[in-house]
């Protein structure tokens, strides 16, 4: 991932129905959401959300699939993934402990694993 692509995705949860679309769709993960659902969900028209979703789709967030005659969006956790690693790859300049409290928060239900010298690494 390079600084456009980062840009891209943040760019696109910040603004408010773009970021609650993405929190729904990852809490209804691995089932997605339709689209016509998304939208009576979140309470705006249809083609409004059609915008949002594009913009979410574009930025490498969401996947659509067809099914039959509608479109089931999913997060595209990867995609997110990504997002994530890029803005910790130099978490706190590789000083483990002092990352350790962020990376224990982002992923509380799984302790960060241990090198061989004992230093924590993101999973």
């Amino acid at each position: 991932m390079d600084n456009s692509q980062a840009i891209l995705a943040m760019a696109a949860l910040a603004q408010p129905t773009r970021l609650d679309t993405f929190r729904l769709l990852v809490k209804r993960e691995p089932e997605g959401i339709p689209a016509g659902e998304l939208a009576r969900l979140l309470d705006i028209p249809q083609n409004t959300m059609s915008a949002h979703l594009a913009i979410l789709s574009r930025a490498g967030l969401i996947v659509g699939e067809r099914h039959s005659r509608s479109i089931i969006y999913r997060a595209d956790l990867d995609g997110f993934r990504a997002v994530i690693a890029f803005l910790l790859k130099d978490c706190c300049g590789g000083r483990a402990d002092l990352c350790e409290p962020l990376i224990n928060e982002l992923i509380p239900c799984c302790p960060p694993k241990a090198n061989a010298d004992g230093r924590h690494h993101l999973p």
